[in-house]
C-alpha cells in the first residue's frame, strides 16, 4: 500500500510538472510570435542540453543524499583547458580525452572527500568549486590575457559544431544518448539501486554490504566526467574558451533537479522527472529573453523556482 502511494504521489507530480510546461508554452505562444518558430525550440535544444547532460548523473548523485556545486566551474576548467592545450599543439583528440581525464580527477577528489573523509557535500564541492574556476582564470592568465581566442587551430570548432542525422547539432545527439543511459542506469542497475537505497538510509547500505564510499566516488566522477565533455563542446561550439563560462550553472542544475522531483535529502528522484524540471527551467528562461525582461528579474526567476522546489520536496516528505 505504502509503495503504491509513493508511486501515485510520483505520478502526481509528474502531471503538475507538465501541466506547468503546457502552461508556459500556450502563455508564451500568446506572448511572442517567435516562440512557435523552430530555431527557436532548436535554441532551447542547445542551451539546455549541457545541463540536462550533467543533471542526468547530478540526479542520481543527489538521489543518494548529495550533490556538488563544482559543476560549472569543472565545465569551464575543461573548456579553457581544451582551448589552451590546442592552442599548444595538442592534437584535437587528444585534448579532449587529457581534459575529461583532469574533469574526472576533480569528481574524485569530491567524491573522496564526502564519501570517505565524510566532508559536508556543500563545503566540500565548494571548495572545488573555486579551486576549478581560480585554474581556469590562471589557465587563460598564462596565455596572456582574459580569454583564449586567437591562435586556436582551424579545426578547432569543427567537434562542436558538427550535426549528423539530418542536421542535429552533435551535443543534442550526446544529450538523448545520456539520458537514456541514466534511465536505464537508474532502473536496471546495482549503480541504481545502490544509490537509491544509499539515499534512503545510509547505515542500512553500510550494514548490508554496499560499499557506499566507492558508489559516491563514482557518481562524482561521472558528473566530472560529463562537465568535462560538456565543457570542450561548449568551447569548440563557441570558438573561443572563456574563464567565466557556465557561472551559476550549478545552480540551474540544482533548481532542475529539486523542481523535477528529486529529494535534496536523498532517497527519491527520477530523471524522467529531472528532464521536466529542466524544461521548465528552460523554457521559463527562453520566455523572459523573447520578451527582453532584465537579466536580473530571470535570475530572480530563477531563484524563486528554487525556493519553490525546495518548498514542495519539505511539504512533500511531511506528507510521506
Amino acid at each position: 500500500m505504502g509503495m503504491a502511494t509513493k508511486y501515485e504521489q510520483i505520478d502526481r507530480q509528474k502531471i503538475v510538472l507538465i501541466s506547468i510546461i503546457a502552461l508556459i508554452m500556450v502563455t508564451m505562444t500568446f506572448l511572442s510570435h517567435r516562440f512557435l518558430q523552430v530555431n527557436n525550440f532548436l535554441n532551447i535544444s542547445l542551451q539546455l542540453a549541457p545541463l540536462i547532460i550533467i543533471a542526468s548523473a547530478a540526479n542520481l548523485l543527489m538521489i543518494t543524499g548529495n550533490f556538488d556545486l563544482s559543476i560549472g566551474s569543472v565545465l569551464a576548467f575543461s573548456a579553457i583547458m581544451h582551448a589552451y592545450l590546442s592552442k599548444a599543439g595538442v592534437p584535437i583528440e587528444i585534448s579532449i580525452v587529457i581534459c575529461c581525464l583532469f574533469a574526472i580527477v576533480w569528481g574524485i577528489a569530491n567524491g573522496i572527500m564526502v564519501g570517505v573523509l565524510n566532508v559536508n557535500p556543500v563545503i566540500a564541492t565548494m571548495g572545488t568549486m573555486y579551486a576549478a574556476r581560480g585554474f581556469a582564470y590562471l589557465i587563460a592568465r598564462w596565455d596572456g590575457g582574459a580569454n583564449i581566442s586567437a591562435g586556436l587551430p582551424s579545426n578547432f570548432s569543427r567537434f562542436g559544431r558538427t550535426n549528423i542525422f539530418g542536421g542535429l547539432p552533435i551535443i543534442i545527439i550526446f544529450m538523448v544518448v545520456v539520458v537514456l543511459v541514466f534511465i536505464f542506469i537508474e532502473k536496471k542497475t546495482v549503480l541504481g539501486r545502490f544509490s537509491f537505497g544509499i539515499g534512503g538510509n545510509r547505515t542500512a547500505s553500510v550494514l548490508s554490504g554496499i560499499k557506499v564510499p566507492l558508489v559516491i566516488i563514482t557518481l562524482y566522477s561521472i558528473v566530472g566526467l560529463l562537465a568535462g565533455l560538456c565543457g570542450t563542446i561548449q568551447v569548440s561550439r563557441v570558438g573561443s574558451g572563456f574563464p567565466n563560462i557556465a557561472e551559476g550553472m550549478e545552480f540551474d542544475v540544482v533548481v532542475a533537479i529539486v523542481l523535477g522531483g528529486t529529494s535534496m535529502l536523498g532517497g527519491s528522484g527520477s530523471t524522467v522527472g529531472m528532464i521536466l524540471g529542466a524544461l521548465i527551467v528552460g523554457l521559463a528562461a527562453n520566455g523572459l529573453n523573447l520578451l527582453n525582461v532584465p537579466y536580473f528579474y530571470q535570475t530572480l526567476t530563477k531563484g524563486i523556482l528554487l525556493l519553490i522546489s525546495v518548498f514542495a520536496d519539505q511539504m512533500t516528505r511531511r506528507r510521506g
